[in-house]
């Protein structure tokens, strides 16, 4: 009988600690447009790319951003991209952005930043933007 109730104390131990992992460890740091500007500002190494389409980027922009769009070869821009770098992703509404993040993460970069709300929020906020262009060559 003191074997059973070991036994099912280790399992529901066991069971309680599995549970309460998270299922999916946040990858990137999605931070709303003041925090987001903020932390750009503190990291020297940093990018900031914007990951809509070209015909997008065309459009308004923040500054100092750099064009790499979501359909394009991503792993030619991890390959490029020195890994100490702080990334700074954004789009039009985060949706994109968010799942670029991800996929640097995933290649190995630690230092990853979402714009929360995309560049929507960013203007509804009252950051500025600009227009034009200025795009990574390969």
């Amino acid at each position: 009988m003191r074997k059973h109730c070991l036994l099912i104390s280790v399992l529901l131990s066991y069971s309680i600690s599995l549970y309460c992992q998270s299922p999916n460890p946040i990858k990137y740091q999605s931070l709303e447009p003041y925090d987001f500007h903020l932390q750009y500002l503190k990291h020297d190494s940093a990018l900031l790319i914007d990951v809509r389409e070209s015909f997008e980027f065309r459009g308004k922009r923040i500054r100092d951003a750099i064009n790499i769009p979501s359909s394009s070869n991503l792993e030619f821009a991890t390959n490029s991209i020195d890994k100490n770098f702080s990334l700074f992703f954004y789009c039009t509404t985060d949706y994109r952005s968010r799942r670029v993040a991800e996929f640097f993460y995933d290649k190995g970069f630690r230092k990853v930043y979402n714009l929360e709300g995309g560049i929507v929020a960013w203007r509804k906020d009252g950051f500025p933007v600009v227009k034009g262009k200025k795009v990574l060559t390969r």
